[in-house]
């Protein structure tokens, strides 16, 4: 099995949609757990112990989302404390927490899906439906490590100059504007040579042709299959009510059902896709490098 990333673009496409569309739609702890713990993984396999800072900026989001919620609402039977005669309910605090966990586990899935769909990728699915979103799309995507990097350049040349000052706040705050501003400038400079360059280009005045090296395999085919097989299936049991799960008045799952626990597997299945395909992959160039 190869890594998901060699797949054909339409199908991760679908594939990410398919995870994240299940999540944001339903409010049940089960399917958050194996969400949660498959695109953690999925991240891990994919950078390591890089990007450690990510981890803790959405674990914070984690903790202070979920926190929010028990403080502004008291729903809820089960009453864990009281503050300033305001109710701290069990029911409102699980809300606020798995509510967090869905928005930080589609933060993770996004953040592989921007790593795994470059611009040729997204030029590939969106190009031939609308030219100008996918440029726009492309180039929007492609600003942000350039961003990056730019101000990481501007930012120590400002230091060799002796003009970042570190002593107080007020002095760093004004260095943090004065490389905000050369940066905004550099941005509006080089968005006017990209159109220069575009319209000398004769960008737009022809009829489009469209070259791509991406094709549709049976791996493709198959994995295609796959995911659409797990996602109808959950969202089968989220139609049903096979997956309900009340927060209010009191904690209340539903009986499990065949389809329940069908459609958990199902997402569970589809959770784990990436981590198949990337284990795989590793093992195979492990044994590939073992017979050199």
């Amino acid at each position: 099995m190869k890594s998901i990333s060699a797949y054909n673009p339409i199908v991760i496409c679908i594939y990410y949609l398919s995870a994240a569309g299940i999540l944001m739609f339903s409010q049940n702890p089960i399917l958050l757990l194996f969400g949660a713990i498959g695109a953690i993984a999925h991240f891990l396999l994919r950078n390591g112990q890089k990007n450690a800072r990510s981890h803790l900026y959405f674990f914070l989001i984690f903790i202070v989302l979920g926190l929010v919620n028990p403080l502004v609402s008291h729903n809820g039977k089960t009453v864990l404390f009281v503050i300033n005669d305001a109710p701290i309910t069990l029911e409102a605090t699980v809300y606020g927490f798995v509510s967090a966990g869905i928005l930080v586990t589609v933060f993770y899935l996004f953040r592989t899906f921007t790593d795994i769909m470059t611009r040729d990728k997204l030029l590939y699915v969106f190009g031939r439906f609308s030219p100008k979103v996918a440029l726009v799309l492309s180039m929007g995507l492609r600003y942000v490590p350039l961003f990056r990097e730019r101000a990481k350049k501007i930012t120590e040349t400002q230091k060799a100059l002796g003009l970042y000052k570190d002593d107080n706040i007020f002095d760093k705050l004004r260095c943090d504007l004065r490389v905000f501003s050369i940066l905004i400038t550099w941005a509006l400079e080089n968005g006017i040579t990209t159109a220069d360059s575009m319209e000398a280009r004769a960008y737009g005045t022809g009829k489009r042709t469209y070259y791509s090296r991406f094709r549709f395999g049976t791996s493709d085919i198959l994995l295609l299959c796959v995911i659409i097989l797990c996602t109808g299936m959950t969202a089968l049991g989220l139609a049903w009510g096979a997956l309900d799960f009340a927060f209010y008045p009191m904690l209340t799952f539903t009986e499990s059902t065949p389809l329940g626990i069908a459609s958990y597997l199902s997402y569970g299945i589809l959770m784990m896709i990436p981590i198949f395909a990337e284990t795989g992959e590793k093992l195979k160039w492990q044994y590939l490098r073992s017979k050199i």
